[in-house]
């Protein structure tokens, strides 16, 4: 670990310990608010080892693993002997060789891995565009049309496939969509196609295993935001002579902005960190951003690069989630409701 690192872990730390004892603190004079009920309703010694068991698991399971990335991705790519010595400085060469490759390079720029790059990162895009509008109907039939009973099933069938492994389910789908799978069968065995459709090349297995891999995560933000909304003023609507889309763009869709918000973000996030779908469903020219970062860290052995590649993807990250926060004008309150 590099010199500033611990100073920066133990002032965050310090801050971490500032809150629990401002918590502390203030649940002594807490009575009416929602904080108050909270302390109430679990007690001042349960309450706080709520809390700062949070606090904990923030700091030791996202905060600490995020500062070492950090460091590491300034940091050369030394043996062990040489670390602290007077090599082991910062540097931002790791970052210099996503945009311009190795210094002996004849490209201007590293188009391999930028392209791999802006490659995941529109797929993403289109993985959660997909996963919206097929979700969207589902989450509104079982908010506002279906029955309890109705209900019940619908989430039961939902929940029950995601029980089995997702590298199992990744495989279940490269059969489904292998040139002898089900789907090249069922066309065959209709006339439609004389010969084998690679699908697997196209990417057709890709996109609809990393849809299916997060329908949960676009179900349920939307359910939850659409369930809230008053049956009433979707009737008034329809009284006043509004058609079916006019009634979803206009009345369903902004009240539903955080959960659309919501779903939107973590599909984008989860699909551009997925490994295990890019390797198992991907075609030969279909890498993927973390397969890259995954070999840096293992087969590579260049942790710093891999730690740089890692953040710069984080970043990428960061900022879609504060483009479609902007986009939809929600706030982060109105996302984790």
């Amino acid at each position: 670990m590099n010199n500033l690192l611990l100073p920066i872990a133990s002032l965050i730390g310090a801050g971490l310990v500032i809150l629990g004892l401002m918590f502390y603190r203030r649940s002594q004079h807490a009575t009416g608010s929602g904080f108050g009920h909270f302390l109430r309703r679990n007690g001042v010694f349960v309450s706080s080892y709520l809390i700062l068991s949070l606090l904990g698991w923030i700091f030791f399971m996202i905060i600490l693993p995020q500062l070492y990335m950090v460091d590491f991705s300034f940091s050369h790519n030394l043996p062990p002997s040489k670390i602290g010595g007077p090599e082991d400085v910062y540097t931002t060469q790791n970052y210099e060789y996503l945009l311009f490759g190795s210094p002996g390079s004849e490209d201007a720029f590293n188009w391999l891995h930028l392209k791999v790059f802006l490659r995941t990162i529109l797929a993403a895009v289109v993985v959660t565009i997909i996963d919206l509008a097929l979700c969207y109907p589902v989450a509104y039939y079982m908010a506002q049309s279906a029955s309890s009973g109705k209900l019940r099933m619908m989430a039961l069938c939902l929940l029950l496939p995601f029980w089995v492994n997702e590298i199992l389910r990744a495989f279940a789908f490269r059969i489904l969509f292998g040139s002898g799978g089900v789907f090249n069968n069922v066309l065959m065995g209709m006339g439609l196609i004389d010969q084998p459709v690679d699908f697997i090349r196209a990417d057709v297995g890709l996109y609809a295993g990393l849809s299916y891999a997060y329908l949960l995560l676009m179900i349920f933000p939307l359910y939850n935001a659409i369930e809230s909304l008053d049956h009433s003023q979707i009737e008034a609507a329809k009284d006043l002579g509004c058609p079916w889309w006019r009634v979803h763009f206009e009345v369903v869709m902004p009240f539903a902005k955080p959960g659309i918000a919501s779903g939107c973000t973590m599909v984008f996030m989860l699909s551009c960190g997925a490994l295990a779908a890019p390797q198992i469903l991907g075609g030969p020219s279909s890498l993927w951003f973390t397969q890259i970062i995954y070999q840096w860290f293992n087969t590579g052995g260049n942790w710093p690069l891999g730690a740089a590649y890692a953040l710069v993807l984080l970043v990428v990250c960061i900022i879609f989630v504060m483009a479609v926060m902007r986009l939809f004008k929600v706030s982060f309150g109105e996302i984790i409701k």
